[in-house]
């Protein structure tokens, strides 16, 4: 059986949370030919191999050190047999046929390069993971409160918590907790892997940055569901997410565009 969907998984010391990650994908996936992959980064909270015997269907890939979540999703990558990759976080459990729902989507449009779905915390909230890149104008716009008054530019400009999670829509950039693309894609792509230079944490922004380089689409499709217990596969990582931002704004954008957002974004 060919396989057309690879779904790539990280864990390093989850084991409870990627357990229960790998079986919402088996329970909620149907209609589709698919594999996943899981990349155990070194883990010593138990054999790696404890998965193999709870989910024999798992290709299990195991590294000599933690690689980190970027670094481990392009190994998984460089195995996967299928044309389209999904990376889903250790801590995310699928709640519907979210892989058909988004892989439809994702081969009806040829010039979409990236789909994710909607989060929800485990109470049901909504998670705000559709985001505009940095932008001076934007800065201002938030800093003077403006999106209380122009409130439907306000959802369409600014997205974050401003966005409406019900309709589709194409935006900047997506968390990497659900993160479907083309392999074919990664041909134009230095290396022909997704960027890995951080370890952790804004490697997603940097990933959609290099996909709309290429005329590639981000498009976020509210049908396919997901629930995220965020921050359970990682410590409080704040100052790590502050540096990895300013190095990417280092790396895409002029000094002095770089220089206004610092200031703007230094005053919200």
């Amino acid at each position: 059986m060919s396989i057309a969907i690879s779904i790539i998984v990280v864990n390093y010391n989850t084991y409870k949370l990627t357990s229960a990650c790998i079986y919402s994908i088996l329970e909620h996936t149907k209609g589709v030919d698919y594999e996943v992959v899981l990349v155990d980064n070194n883990s010593t909270e138990c054999e790696p191999e404890q998965f193999l015997l709870d989910f024999p269907s798992v290709r299990l890939i195991k590294t000599k050190a933690n690689l980190g979540f970027a670094k481990g999703n392009n190994l998984g990558i460089k195995y996967a047999k299928g044309e389209v990759i999904l990376l889903v976080n250790s801590d995310a459990e699928l709640t519907n046929n979210a892989v058909k729902i988004l892989a439809d989507y994702l081969t009806a449009h040829t010039d979409v390069g990236v789909v994710t779905g909607k989060l929800r915390y485990p109470d049901g909230r909504l998670q705000h993971n559709c985001q505009r890149f940095p932008n001076w104008k934007v800065s201002l716009f938030e800093l003077l409160r403006l999106q209380k008054v122009f409130r439907r530019w306000g959802q369409r400009c600014l997205l974050g918590p401003f966005f409406s999670y019900d309709r589709l829509q194409e935006v900047d950039w997506v968390w990497g907790t659900v993160f479907m693309f083309r392999k074919s894609d990664l041909e134009n792509f230095p290396n022909q892997q997704l960027p890995d230079d951080f370890f952790m944490y804004g490697e997603d922004i940097q990933w959609c940055m290099e996909f709309r380089k290429r005329n590639r689409k981000v498009v976020f499709v509210p049908q396919a569901e997901i629930l995220h217990h965020m921050g359970g596969s990682s410590a409080n990582s704040k100052k790590l997410i502050l540096q990895n931002t300013d190095l990417f704004l280092q790396k895409y954008y002029h000094p002095l565009h770089l220089r206004v957002l610092r200031v703007l974004n230094s005053l919200l």
